[in-house]
């Protein structure tokens, strides 16, 4: 309302022969889009220093509306891990290239081992190159277990697309872990 008298006013004044131009109307401000789902992360590599005592026990993945979850339990406390995405995923310790569907690989590398003290197995997949079952995830192609060596673990995931990730980690009541990574269906 101001506006419009403010405006009409101006225009008044010209026509009255002051030389008042009105003012131009006030610029709409551009609609910046809102983050897809409220998602703020980037693609950018996520790491922490540290090794520990933790062994990889289990993978599990979930979809939900907004990006596909890959979970990596561990028995104990994990203080390290790196997440990044790369041109390619080699095996642990022998250094094997492990092609991996989708578009991206992102490789997970967990500052823990995945056998024992005394080198039994803590976690050992029936098959390494297809851990679990990601047919029907909006963004998840292939999970891999790359190896366990010199105290840490690897895994790569194929992904659709280099989309946004986020990395944390759980710690239940018990003292276990687990090793969380997001990665949201789009930008």
């Amino acid at each position: 309302m101001k506006t419009r008298i403010a405006a009409g006013l101006a225009g008044a004044l010209l026509i009255a022969g002051l030389g008042i131009a009105p003012a131009a109307p006030a610029a709409t401000p551009t609609a910046v889009a809102a983050p897809y789902c409220g998602i703020t992360w980037g693609s950018l590599a996520d790491s922490v220093a540290g090794y520990s005592s933790a062994t990889v026990t289990n993978v599990r993945t979930g979809r939900h509306d907004c990006f596909d979850r890959m979970v990596i339990d561990l028995k104990g406390k994990v203080k390290g891990y790196d997440v990044r995405y790369v041109s390619a995923v080699y095996t642990e310790g022998q250094g094997k290239l492990v092609p991996l569907a989708g578009a991206a690989d992102l490789r997970i590398i967990v500052k823990a081992p995945a056998y024992t003290t005394s080198g039994t197995p803590t976690y050992y997949p029936a098959n390494r190159l297809n851990v679990r079952d990601v047919s029907g995830y909006t963004t998840f192609r292939q999970v891999a277990f790359l190896g366990s060596f010199e105290g840490q673990s690897s895994f790569g995931l194929g992904v659709r697309a280099r989309l946004p990730f986020r990395t944390f980690v759980l710690i239940d009541a018990t003292g276990n872990s687990r090793l969380v990574i997001d990665v949201a269906h789009r930008w």
